[in-house]
Parts: C-alpha cells; sequence; structure tokens
C-alpha cells in the first residue's frame, strides 16, 4: 500500500548556520515544514511550543553533547543524529541512546531524503498499530463492566494474578465473558504490548494442531509450499489463549503438555528446537475434574493450566450488572441511529428477573434483536425483548422460544435476515401473521421475503 505523504514539522538542531539553512531549504524542498536551532536550549524551546514530528540532531553542540539529549528528544519524536566524527561506537551509543537513524556529514541529498521518508513511514506505521491494537483490545474498563460482588471479586483476582507470568485457568458457563477475562489479564500485564492470540480448540482438527499452533517447514506435507510461523511463535512475548481446553483430544493434549513443561517446540518438518515465551492462560465450560475421571482429560495437563483458577460467575448470579450490560449493549449496536435507543423501566425490570441461561452472550443477542423489533421507536418496551415467551414449560397457544445466535459479532442486516428467517419456518410462511409482527405491510413484507430468498404461503386471511 502506498501511502499518500504528508506535510511534517521537521526540527533541525544544527549550530552550523549555514548547515542548519541548507538541511531546511532540502527538507522544504521535500515537501515538509523545517524549523531550525541552534542549540539544544533553542530547541526545546520549540518543541514545548509546537513539538515535531522528526528531529535532525548533530551530536556536537554548543550547550550540550547530542547524546546526552537522545533520551529526552526521542521521547518526543523519532531522530536522525548527523556527525563529522562517525565512528561504530558513536553510532552504537546513539541508537542505544535513542537515535532512529545515523548519517554522516557531508549530508548527500538523496541519503537524507531516503532517511527521512524512512523515519517517518516507520513512525506512521508504528502509530497505526497502536491504534489499532488498542482498539482490538480495548481497555479494561471497557470490556469489562459491572458492580456486582460477584464481578468485583473477579476483577480482584484478574489484578492479582495478571503482573505474574502464572498460567491461569478459566472456568466457566457458555457466553460468560471469558475470553474478555482472558484479554483483561493479557492487558493489566508487562505483556500488555505483545499480542494476545486466541486458538478455539473446538476449530482445531486434530491433524492440522501441531501446524496451527506450531507451524510448519516448507515441504514438510502436501500444500506447505512455504515455512509457516505457528500461533504461539505469533503470541511470543505476549499471551496466547487457549479456549474451549476440554474439547482437546488426549493426543493434543500430550503436545501441549510438553510445551508447558520444556517451553520449547518444533515446526512440523523441522529438527531445529525453538523456545516459546508466550503466556499460556486456558478457558473451559466443562468440568475437567470430572473429565479427568472418566479418561477425557490429562491430570498432569490440568495441574499445569490450572496454576491459578479463575472462576466466571453466570448472569443470573450478579444482576445487578445486568441493566449496565444492557446499557453497553444497547450503545454499542445502535450507534447508526440519529436518536439512541433507550430501555423503558419495565424492560429493565424483565431484563434483571431473566434467568438468563445464554447469559452475556444472550442478552447482547436480546438487546440487539430489541433494536430492530423496536422499529423507529426510541423506548424500548418489555414486549420488545421477547422474553415474555422464553419459559421453561410452554403454555398452549404460547410461542416457543428462538435464539438469534452468531459465532462472530453480526451486523444489523445479518440480525434482521436470520430474525426473518426465523418467523418464516415458526408460522411456515404465513405472510399476513409475519407481517403484523413485524409491524410492516404485507407488500413491504414480500419484499422482504424477496429480498432475503425466502418463500410465503401468500396467506390473506
Amino acid at each position: 500500500m502506498i501511502r499518500k505523504r504528508t506535510r511534517k514539522r521537521v526540527l533541525v538542531i544544527e549550530d552550523d548556520k549555514t548547515l542548519n539553512l541548507l538541511l531546511i531549504e532540502q527538507l522544504q524542498a521535500m515537501g515538509h515544514q523545517a524549523i531550525g536551532a541552534l542549540s539544544w536550549a533553542e530547541a526545546q524551546a520549540q518543541l514545548d511550543k509546537q513539538g515535531a514530528a522528526l528531529a535532525i540532531l548533530d551530536v556536537r553542540l554548543p550547550d550540550i553533547n547530542g547524546v546526552q539529549c537522545l533520551p529526552e528528544l526521542s521521547a518526543h519524536c523519532p531522530v536522525i543524529v548527523l556527525t563529522a566524527f562517525g565512528t561504530i561506537k558513536d553510532a552504537i551509543a546513539s541508537i542505544r541512546a535513542g537515535a532512529t537513524e545515523y548519517l554522516l556529514k557531508p549530508i548527500n541529498p538523496s541519503e537524507l531524503e531516503i532517511a527521512v521518508n524512512r523515519v517517518l513511514e516507520t513512525s506512521s506505521l508504528k502509530r497505526d498499530y497502536e491504534y489499532y491494537r488498542d482498539k482490538l483490545n480495548p481497555n479494561i474498563k471497557t470490556i469489562m463492566v459491572g458492580r456486582s460482588h460477584a464481578f468485583a471479586e473477579m476483577i480482584r483476582l484478574i489484578e492479582l494474578v495478571a503482573p505474574s507470568d502464572s498460567t491461569v485457568l478459566i472456568q466457566g458457563e457458555s457466553g460468560v465473558g471469558k475470553e474478555l477475562v482472558a484479554q483483561s489479564i493479557h492487558q493489566l500485564s508487562e505483556r500488555a504490548k505483545c499480542n494476545f492470540v486466541a486458538v478455539d480448540a473446538t476449530t482445531l482438527q486434530e491433524t492440522l494442531f501441531e501446524s496451527e499452533l506450531f507451524g510448519h517447514e516448507k515441504g514438510s506435507f502436501t500444500g506447505a509450499d512455504r515455512r509457516k510461523q505457528g500461533l504461539i511463535e505469533v503470541a511470543e512475548g505476549g499471551t496466547l489463549f487457549l479456549d474451549e481446553i476440554g474439547e482437546m483430544t488426549i493426543s493434543m493434549q500430550v503436545k501441549l503438555l510438553r510445551v508447558l513443561e520444556t517451553n520449547e517446540f518444533r515446526r512440523v518438518g523441522g529438527t531445529q528446537h525453538l523456545s516459546s515465551d508466550a503466556r499460556i492462560v486456558a478457558a473451559t465450560n466443562r468440568d475437567l475434574r470430572k473429565f479427568i475421571e472418566e479418561g477425557k482429560f490429562r491430570s498432569d495437563l490440568y495441574y499445569r493450566l490450572a496454576t491459578v483458577v479463575i472462576t466466571v460467575p453466570p448472569l443470573r448470579e450478579r444482576r445487578e450488572d445486568i441493566p449496565i450490560l444492557a446499557e453497553l449493549f444497547l450503545n454499542t449496536r445502535s450507534f447508526q441511529r440519529t436518536k439512541p435507543k433507550q430501555l423503558s423501566k419495565d424492560a429493565l425490570e424483565v431484563l434483571t428477573a431473566y434467568s438468563w441461561p445464554g447469559n452475556i452472550r444472550e442478552l447482547r443477542n436480546v438487546i440487539e434483536r430489541a433494536i430492530l423489533v423496536s422499529g423507529d421507536t426510541v423506548l424500548i418496551h418489555a414486549r420488545d425483548l421477547g422474553l415474555d415467551q422464553l419459559t421453561s414449560t410452554h403454555e398452549p397457544g404460547q410461542r416457543e422460544r428462538e435464539d438469534l445466535a452468531f459465532d462472530h459479532e453480526p451486523t444489523l442486516e445479518e440480525i434482521k435476515q436470520t430474525y426473518v428467517a426465523t418467523l418464516v419456518a415458526r408460522y411456515h410462511g404465513h405472510r399476513a401473521r409475519i407481517a403484523g409482527i413485524l409491524g410492516i405491510s404485507e407488500r413491504n413484507t414480500y419484499r422482504l421475503l424477496k429480498k432475503y430468498g425466502l418463500s410465503d404461503t401468500d396467506h390473506k386471511a
């Protein structure tokens, strides 16, 4: 991808007035805004006043040795060091002190341009990476919300274990947010600047387990046309999250145990022993102790994983958190609307009273459905939630529950299509009845069914 070059502010710190002006002219010719400083004191004043995207620094200044001010300067922006007394020792000292590039006088204009473009491009890529990393791994306070005692106790354990490198086993029912707990442990650790890599054990076929987790060498099997890094390498220095660990076969468990015990692995088809510095965090909704008794899970692997165990409480045990979570999902999914949706008092009462067998995932789906069903009205009422029909026994004529379950964050259009398809199946394509439930005309219902490729029985009764 070719990036559009933008005008950057470059600070030239050079005590030779002639060279200072020459560098400014060259930088301006490259399309940048360049300003000069003849000493470190002048440079500090410029930085305090306007800052800079890049600094070009002479190591011999009248008021300081440039290497001494590099740590402070590099905290503001990337630095290219200039010197007429270039040695390998000088170069190493400058880089260690924070310099990004090192050029010798006299300055070749083409070398200067290449160096400036490279440093600015690298700085831009780093900024983009940090932005998207923060988007993908938001702050713990934005993804973990609640005020219940059960929630507070869980957060206390997360904060206690996060700074260590101990393996962690997260237990809890399906839909309680075990991956969010793992992300929080990662974010609060010293590994937060490295990758958080999530692996769903239910999606790993046994024949591909080693290749996915440990990588493979070129030619190690049919289709291996190049070397591939395993996910454990991608997580180097960071956290490897193994979700649904209870679904691993015994053979897969043995291979994982070996890594945990030795911190070493080999790529498929490789002979070199590689080391792993990824922290392992695992999660399960199974009773692993029962699995051990049944011979489905290795006890030695369990005890390696369960150095610290965090149990995530089900939503029914943290009812005080339901209104907070509902509001969070409401704000997240109704962002495209000009008027934000709100939950009525009766809707909040129903949400709080419901038992939530599907936990937080189910709550999110119910809120997303309610946003659609409530149409253009700002207030979401209890009838929009559909929870009045969700009981363990069904009275005559009472509709059965239909979950709109997704294995990803769905768009509003996907939710809408899935809901309409559910109504078509439930009412056997009875257009008039479907139209009444959706609150739209039969003509618009017909158009909707046609759009989604769904058939109807064309009942007009």
